[in-house]
């Protein structure tokens, strides 16, 4: 991927990062499970992992992952972010994540601050990954992991606008119509971004790259889906307060009623992709 070929980072600044917290769905148990297997994860508090989460976002990955690793930090390009990040570790009492503001390109300089026998153990990235180049934050990251660690990435489940159903492909017409155009962006979820993935993976010396799928099944509640929506428009784009009833009643007016009661089912497959130092 050519840095020409990626798009302008959003700002998901004010209300965009409200609704990132309160409603993006979280990651399960048997996701961290398999991120401590792949790569021998050690809590020790004085010589365990350091785990770096890249485009962290609200913690959805850095809080739950701080209990495998000594300590997390979580990076993300935008302060309104990690301040509902760190506001959330403060509530569970999570003490082991150092929140920092930056993008992928600082990851070299961040990691040659790391002392030499205590290198990074696992880089997790989300959805994140494409707003970022994947190419050189690879081979940032070889000689800066330890032996046995190493690069996740990680996604979790496909868009509410791109998933196989009728709810979703009403909403998608939906936004579509709104924006006047389409809506094709699968955030790095579809087949050939995560073979595309896999491939600078390799090309960066990583190993033993494979991929790991968690599936279940889930429902959103009308105002889970809204929220959803709302957390995935940048700033600019969002409709403003005003206009968010009016923005709110025609999704809701294309949508069909919620097949159950729960609300709209999903099936989620969340993705770790992951790749190896060899050791």
């Amino acid at each position: 991927m050519t840095t020409s070929s990626l798009p302008a980072r959003p700002d998901f600044s004010g209300d965009v990062a409200a609704h990132y917290a309160e409603y993006r769905r979280g990651y399960p148990p048997a996701a961290f499970e398999a991120l401590a297997r792949v790569f021998g994860l050690d809590a020790h508090p004085g010589i365990g992992d350091l785990a770096l989460d890249l485009g962290c976002g609200t913690g959805q990955l850095a809080l739950p992952l701080a209990a495998h690793v000594r300590t997390v930090v979580g990076m993300d390009p935008e302060p309104d972010m990690l301040g509902r990040a760190r506001a959330a570790a403060d509530r569970a009492g999570v003490r082991n994540v150092l929140w920092m503001l930056g993008t992928d390109a600082d990851v070299p300089a961040l990691a040659d601050l790391l002392p030499g026998d205590r290198p990074l153990g696992v880089t997790v990235i989300g959805n994140a990954l494409h707003w970022m180049r994947p190419d050189a934050l690879f081979a940032a990251l070889h000689p800066r992991t330890r032996p046995g660690g190493g690069v996740a990435v990680i996604a979790n489940g496909a868009p509410v606008w791109a998933q196989d159903t009728d709810w979703s492909r009403a909403l998608r017409g939906a936004l579509e119509e709104h924006f006047g155009r389409p809506i094709t962006a699968s955030c790095g979820t579809d087949d050939a971004e995560r073979e595309g993935y896999a491939d600078a993976l390799k090309s960066a010396g990583f190993t033993d790259v494979q991929e790991e799928v968690i599936a279940y099944e889930d429902a959103l509640t009308p105002d889970q889906l809204l929220g959803t929506v709302y957390s995935a428009i940048p700033a600019p784009s969002l409709p403003p307060l005003a206009e968010r009833p009016a923005f709110a009643a025609r999704l809701n007016a294309a949508l069909p009623a919620p097949p159950t009661a729960a609300g709209y089912p999903e099936h989620v497959r969340i993705s770790l992709l992951t790749g190896r130092i060899p050791g």
